[in-house]
C-alpha cells in the first residue's frame, strides 16, 4: 500500500512540476494560448487532482486498517500477559495506549499522503528548477539545508515537550479514574472534592497544558523560520541573483513563481513533523508498554476451538510461595510455602484476617499468578507455562472485585438461555432479569443482586471447580442462608470443588474443611465440624466476648 501510494504521489508531483512550467510559460508567451495548451493545462490538473485523492484514498483504507490492528495486537498481548504484570503496569497506562495514542499515531498516518503529495512536489518543482539553471538549484540547496538543520534543532526541543506532556497523560487518567470509580465519595465530602480539583486535576491538566503549549510554540516558531527562509530566498532571487549572474527575464521569472508555488508544500511538509512527532510520542509509549507487557510465552490463549480440560481427581499446591511488595512496606509481603491438596466433592472453607493473603492465595489456585517457587500439580501432572491456560479452564469463580458482562460471552448451549431463565428463578431474580439470545436485560442492579448474576454465569460454565471470594458478604442474612445451606451443598452433590473464602462463622461447620490463612502462612487445616468461631478474623475479641 505504501509502494503504490508513493506513486500515486510521485504522479502527482510530476503532473505539478508541469503545471509549473505551463504557468511560466503562458506569464512570459505572447498571444492568446492555444487549445492544445489549455487542453494540457486541463490534463495536468486532473492528473494533480486525481493522483492526490487515489493517495489518499488508498492510505486511508490503509491507516484504518492499521489501527485496528494495533489495537487487536495490544489487545492480544494484555490478555497474554500475567495478570501480576498486568497490575503493576496500572489500568489508566493501559486506557491512555488504548485510546490517545492509538488516535495520534491514526492522525499521523492520515497525514501521510498530503505529506508524501508536498514532497513529490518539492520533488518535481526542484527538477524543473534544475532545468532552468543547475548552478541557481544547488546555491537554493545549499541554503535551504543550512534552514532545515536550524528547523530541525527548533522542533527537537518541541518533541521532547511532546515526550511529556504524554507522560502527564497517564497521571490524567489516572485522575478520570479516580472521579468516575469515587464519584459517591467526592460528592459526600466537600472539602475532599476540592481538594482533589485543586490538587489532583487542576495540576494534572495544567501541567499537559503547560507542556503542550511550549510544544506547540517551538513548532509554530519553526514554521515561521521556514516562512522566513522563503521569503528570503525570494528576496535574494530577485535581488541578488541579477547581480551575481546575468539571468533571463524568462528565467528570473520562472525562480520566482516556482518559488511561490513550491511556499505551500515546503510549509505543509514541515508543518506535518509536529503531528509526526506527537505519533513518535505515542508509538514510544506503545514500544514501552509493549516491552512491558513481553513475556516468553503467551499467558493465554485466545482461540476459541479447543475444547475444555476433562475434570480432575487430585489438585496440589506443593510448597507454593509468592511475593509482592505492599505499599508503604520496605518488605514484600510472601505467601508461603503453602502446600494444600482438593479432592472432587470437597466443599473448603479459606478464612483469616484482612492482609493475610486468602485472596492472592485464590489467584495463585486458579492459575491467575505464577508461584515463585513450588509447584502446582493436577493428578500428578506438574503445571507450567505451557498448560497453564489449559489449567486455568478448570475454575469458575467470582472474585470480590468481579466484572460483570452483559451477555454471557464464551458460553454457546443450545440449552442455555433456558438454564439461565432455571438459575435466574433459583437466584431470586427473575423479577428483574431476562434474558434473550444469551444477553442479559440490564446489569444495573444492587451489588448483592449483581453477584448473583455472576454466580449464575459460574454455574453456566459448569466447571470442575468453583472459587467465591467473600460472595456471601453483600447478601442479605436470608440469601446468605440458601447460599451456605442450598447452593453450595448442590454444587457438592454435582461433584464440584468448591474454595469459599469468607468470614461467616456460623456455617462453619458445613464445611469439609477450614483452612486458615494468617500472615501468608497456614496455621490450621482442620474438618469444619471441629473449628469454633475463634478461627476467624479478630477470633480472640469474638472468644473473649464468649467469655
Amino acid at each position: 500500500m505504501m509502494i503504490w501510494t508513493s506513486f500515486a504521489a510521485l504522479a502527482s508531483g510530476i503532473c505539478n512540476a508541469g503545471l509549473i512550467a505551463m504557468v511560466n510559460r503562458v506569464l512570459n508567451g505572447t498571444g492568446t494560448p492555444g487549445a492544445a495548451l489549455v487542453w494540457a493545462f486541463v490534463a495536468l490538473g486532473i492528473g494533480r487532482l486525481g493522483s492526490n485523492f487515489l493517495a489518499q484514498f488508498a492510505l486511508a483504507h490503509f491507516a484504518q486498517s492499521a489501527t485496528a490492528n494495533l489495537r487487536r495486537d495490544l489487545i492480544r498481548k494484555i490478555l497474554g500477559v500475567p495478570l501480576r504484570q498486568l497490575e503493576e503496569v496500572g489500568t489508566p497506562r493501559l486506557m491512555v495506549t488504548l485510546t490517545e495514542d492509538v488516535t495520534s499515531i491514526t492522525e499521523a498516518m492520515l497525514a501521510i499522503p498530503t505529506t508524501a503529495v508536498n514532497l513529490s512536489i518539492l520533488l518535481g518543482g526542484a527538477v524543473y528548477l534544475g532545468w532552468l539553471s543547475p548552478m541557481v538549484l544547488m546555491a537554493m540547496f545549499v541554503f535551504i539545508v543550512i534552514g532545515a538543520v536550524i528547523y530541525r534543532l527548533l522542533i527537537q526541543s518541541g518533541f521532547k515537550q511532546l515526550l511529556a506532556a504524554r507522560s502527564e497523560q497517564d497521571r490524567l487518567f489516572r485522575n478520570f479514574r479516580s472521579l468516575t470509580e469515587g464519584i459517591k465519595e467526592l460528592k459526600l465530602h466537600r472539602e475532599r472534592r476540592g481538594v482533589f480539583l485543586s490538587d489532583n486535576v487542576q495540576t494534572t491538566t495544567e501541567a499537559c497544558r503547560r507542556w503542550a503549549v511550549a510544544a506547540e510554540v517551538r513548532f509554530i516558531i519553526a514554521q515561521n523560520w521556514s516562512q522566513f527562509l522563503f521569503f528570503t530566498l525570494i528576496g535574494l532571487i530577485l535581488f541578488l541573483l541579477p547581480r551575481i549572474e546575468h539571468l533571463d527575464p524568462h528565467a528570473l521569472t520562472g525562480y520566482v513563481v516556482a518559488t511561490l508555488y513550491l511556499m505551500g508544500p515546503l510549509s505543509g511538509a514541515l508543518g506535518s513533523l509536529s503531528i509526526f512527532g506527537r505519533a513518535s510520542a505515542s508509538l514510544r509509549k506503545i514500544e514501552e508498554l509493549g516491552l512491558a507487557l513481553r513475556v516468553p510465552a503467551p499467558d493465554a490463549d485466545t482461540g476459541s476451538c479447543r475444547t475444555a480440560p476433562a475434570s480432575f481427581d487430585h489438585l496440589a499446591l506443593v510448597n507454593v510461595t509468592h511475593s509482592y511488595r505492599r505499599e508503604n512496606e520496605e518488605k514484600p509481603f510472601m505467601i508461603g510455602p503453602i502446600s494444600l491438596s482438593f479432592r472432587t466433592g470437597e466443599l473448603v472453607y479459606l478464612v483469616g484476617g484482612n492482609g493475610s493473603g486468602k485472596s492472592t492465595l485464590a489467584k495463585i489456585l486458579t492459575g491467575l499468578y505464577v508461584p515463585e517457587g513450588g509447584e502446582i500439580r493436577v493428578n500428578g501432572e506438574i503445571i507450567d507455562h505451557r498448560n497453564r491456560d489449559d489449567y486455568r479452564q478448570h475454575f469458575s469463580a467470582v472474585f470480590a472485585d468481579f466484572h460483570l458482562f452483559d451477555s454471557l460471552i464464551g458460553l454457546h448451549s443450545p440449552t442455555r438461555d433456558a438454564q439461565a431463565r432455571e438459575y435466574l428463578e433459583q437466584l431470586h431474580l427473575d423479577h428483574k432479569v431476562s434474558i434473550s439470545n444469551g444477553r442479559l436485560s440490564t446489569t444495573e442492579l444492587s451489588q448483592g443482586q449483581r453477584k448473583r448474576l455472576a454466580l449464575l454465569t459460574a454455574y453456566l460454565e459448569d466447571r470442575a471447580f468453583y472459587l467465591f471470594d467473600e460472595w456471601a458478604s453483600d447478601q442479605d442474612p436470608l440469601f446468605k442462608e440458601v447460599f451456605y445451606t442450598r447452593l453450595l451443598p448442590d454444587l457438592k452433590a454435582r461433584g464440584k470443588t468448591i474454595l469459599v473464602i469468607t468470614h461467616d462463622d456460623h456455617y462453619f461447620h458445613l464445611a469439609d474443611r477450614v483452612i486458615k490463612l494468617d500472615y501468608g502462612q497456614i496455621v490450621s487445616d482442620a474438618p469444619g465440624a471441629e473449628v469454633g468461631t475463634e478461627t476467624v478474623d479478630g477470633g480472640d475479641i469474638l472468644a473473649e466476648a464468649k467469655v
